[in-house]
């Protein structure tokens, strides 16, 4: 079965994107397909390679990359999301003339358009709501 899944909460004031983690990990161990996973609202925070966990805690930023690159799943960040929200890769700084991008290199800024291919070529679509 192929699942695309939609986070919509902040990680370190949800549980959306370690939740999500979870579900991920456990889908892809049971054999399943996961090849795009959508941050959306504060859900793209999580793309931000500028924050630090406490000692105690995961770094869900640095799990999800690693997972992505493990299995090939594309990391998509809402565009309009990102930018209201101060994260930026480089080329999207360089075009605004901000001084620098602090969104990880594993997740690609990408527009409304790859949620909607993820609605369409997906057998299941799973959110995780703040």
């Amino acid at each position: 079965m192929k699942y695309s899944l939609i986070i919509y909460g902040a990680p370190h004031v949800s549980q959306a994107p370690a939740s999500a983690l979870a579900f991920a990990r456990a889908a892809l161990e049971a054999g399943h397909e996961l090849r795009r996973v959508f941050f959306y609202a504060d859900g793209t925070l999580t793309a931000n390679a500028l924050t630090i966990p406490p000692e105690d805690e995961s770094d869900v930023m640095q799990d999800w990359a690693t997972l992505a690159q493990a299995h090939d799943i594309e990391l998509a960040v809402c565009i309009a999301a990102a930018l209201k929200r101060g994260l930026l890769n480089a080329e999207e700084a360089s075009r605004h003339e901000k001084s620098g991008g602090n969104a990880h290199p594993a997740f690609v800024i990408t527009g409304l358009g790859q949620l909607v291919d993820s609605l369409i070529d997906a057998d299941r679509v799973i959110s995780f709501h703040a």
